[in-house]
């Protein structure tokens, strides 16, 4: 077994995928655009896709920069659908 930064790293990433998976937070495997990070909020929160990504669009637009950090770290975080 592995002892040191690596296994840590590997471990607290677990821990967060299984977290998000536990709160319903997954990317689908049907009807993903890019990674399926809007399609999984949106199912999430009870709207369709194409509202959540009309959402990540608008909101873009008022605070511009900040889904460009925000999209690439949920789609390493949020796990896939099994």
């Amino acid at each position: 077994m592995a002892v040191g930064p690596e296994s840590d790293e590997t471990g607290a990433m677990s821990q967060i995928k299984s977290s998000f998976a536990r709160q319903g937070l997954v990317r689908p495997r049907q009807g993903r655009v890019i990674a399926g990070v809007c399609a999984g909020l949106g199912r999430r929160f009870g709207v369709s896709p194409w509202t959540a990504r009309l959402l990540f669009v608008l909101v873009l637009m008022l605070l511009p920069g900040s889904q460009i950090i925000i999209y690439p770290v949920l789609w390493i975080l949020m796990p896939n659908e099994d």
